[in-house]
């Protein structure tokens, strides 16, 4: 298990709720969670476009299946970080407060919530009739084992307020305390790290218990290969009355976003979570095909390792932020499904500073006057590591290599196997890689301690940046309420981000969901999970 040393800075570590992309989560602009007009089939008179011509009303149940580029390896809620596994860890377990489609926080299996004038005490009531999967009742000591074993272990997205004391007043109320105000705390609760399991694990051994999870999510694990496919079942024990509609939901393994696309095409899979950019518009006017979007809570990123001999001196990287034409990027990559980025934070995030920011944005000749001052004035070789199987990203890597050249820096471009690539950024086996940042939940913290935080689990998000100003900006940030003061803080610290570029925001993109057109009730939120409890498929 992941454990943190003790520090006085321990509200820092691995805090922030954001779910590493391991491959972009592409999105489209248009209607929220509405499959959009498919051009290649006209309703008849009478009918919605995202009804097509079906005239029947889907039926409940059948099988769900879900295409997703990396297959689910674990489901210990408390060590993982990667989507891959995030968005099947909560189809199985849940947390006391969630966020809906729109990021608003919302009590979930806490039927309320109350927080105390002073921010230090969160008192939970739970919802009546709650059960876990295996039909045992659901209890508020379940509530206090999960969250102290989160404590425990830390991990990479450990509870970063300072806890005092979590105690069950009584069997649905749960009473959290804190040593000292935590603003992101009820926002961070509503991460798939603080789904609540069984006490004790329903007395089985810890191992066993994640091979075979029993949670109170909308599904069951059925049949799971680490290396393949997963098939959930239905939990009939589910606290939603009626849902979820359909019996099964499998995720299929496709690793090559084109291999995706062909097979939602033929009707082999239902929906796709990967959608490469360029067959937007085709599945969106397809006849059996459909696009599903979401504002997200993404940023596409050039992450620079400060490490690396070049990428050290912050010249270089401001000459490359100035080299680089954002917004000629996110159009010629992104359709008009995308915006450039100004800085760390998406729009979708309060105190995103969008408005204010001042960024790098492309000046040829600044960028090749910012780079006469740095150690290497006459330009310099070095490598950009990226993922394959993604053609989005592939052409991004080629833009950056020829806006590099441009400048007399000489861009190898590394493109590896996801499971090499990630190895790779976590061993800090890289010079500069391309990568997207995302919140787990609607809080500006979510991203930026994860990638300020030079002793957090990921060394600020494998950039090993360091700034003193930031760090106590980051903590300040933390500590002060919600407000007009909050908001300076952040504008300040987002301006020395964008200022001193340990990455360059690139664009932010919407979520995006390639579906077919029988489907229905998909629910895209926009940290790049789906909810399917109302899914139903036509004919």
């Amino acid at each position: 298990m992941l454990q943190f040393k003790t520090s006085t800075r321990k509200s820092l570590r691995a805090g922030a709720l954001a779910v590493l992309l391991l491959v972009l989560i592409a999105g489209c602009s248009g209607s929220k969670n509405d499959p959009e007009p498919n051009e290649g089939a006209q309703p008849s008179a009478g009918q919605t476009a995202n009804e097509s011509s079906n005239t029947e009303e889907p039926a409940a149940g059948g099988t769900f299946v879900y295409g997703r580029p990396a297959s689910v390896t674990s489901f210990d809620l408390h060590n993982q970080i990667t989507s891959n596994n995030a968005f099947a860890i909560d189809k199985v377990f849940e947390s006391l407060v969630a966020f809906d489609s729109d990021g608003e926080i919302v009590d979930w299996l806490a039927g309320s919530h109350t927080i105390s004038e002073d921010g230090l005490t969160y008192t939970f009531v739970l919802r009546d009739g709650l059960k876990f999967s295996d039909g045992t009742d659901v209890a508020a000591e379940d509530a206090v084992f999960s969250l102290e074993r989160h404590l425990k272990v830390g991990g990479p997205l450990a509870v970063s307020a300072q806890v005092d004391t979590i105690k069950a007043q009584d069997n649905k109320t749960l009473v959290i305390t804190l040593k000292e105000p935590y603003t992101p705390f009820i926002s961070e609760l509503s991460n798939f790290s603080n789904g609540i399991i069984p006490n004790n694990f329903g007395g089985v051994a810890e191992e066993e218990f994640f091979k075979k999870p029993v949670g109170t999510g909308p599904f069951v694990v059925e049949q799971w290969d680490p290396a393949g496919d997963l098939t959930f079942t239905k939990n009939t024990n589910y606290w939603q009355e009626g849902k979820p509609s359909i019996d099964k939901l499998v995720y299929k393994l496709i690793e090559d976003d084109s291999q995706a696309i062909n097979q939602l095409k033929a009707g082999e899979v239902n929906a796709i979570e990967s959608l490469a950019l360029q067959n937007a518009d085709e599945l969106k006017n397809g006849a059996d095909t459909a696009v599903v979007t979401n504002g997200s809570w993404v940023t596409e990123q050039l992450f620079f390792n400060t490490l690396d001999e070049h990428f050290s001196d912050v010249h270089v990287r401001r000459a490359l932020a100035l080299a680089i034409d954002r917004e000629g990027l996110t159009k010629a990559l992104t359709f008009g499904y995308a915006q450039p980025a100004s800085s760390l934070l998406p729009a979708t995030i309060p105190y995103n500073a969008n408005d204010t920011i001042k960024a790098l944005n492309f000046d040829a000749a600044a960028a090749k006057e910012e780079l006469s001052k740095s150690a290497f004035p006459d330009g310099f070789s070095t490598k950009l590591l990226v993922a394959s199987g993604n053609s989005t990203r592939a052409q991004e890597a080629q833009i950056i290599q020829a806006a590099g050249q441009a400048i007399g820096i000489k861009i190898e471009i590394e493109s590896v196997e996801l499971a090499t690539f990630r190895e790779r950024f976590f061993a800090y086996d890289f010079a500069a890689m391309l990568n997207s940042g995302q919140a787990d939940s609607p809080e500006a913290n979510s991203i930026i301690a994860f990638q300020t935080d030079p002793e957090g689990f990921s060394k600020s998000y494998w950039t090993h940046y360091t700034n003193d100003e930031v760090t106590r900006l980051l903590v300040e940030g933390q500590k002060t309420a919600d407000g007009a003061d909050r908001a300076a803080i952040y504008s300040k610290l987002l301006q020395t981000l964008a200022d001193e570029v340990p990455y360059i925001p690139l664009y932010y993109p919407d979520i995006l969901i390639g579906a077919r057109s029988s489907v229905e009730g998909l629910v895209v939120l926009p940290n790049g999970s789906v909810r399917f409890e109302d899914v139903r498929i036509g004919k």
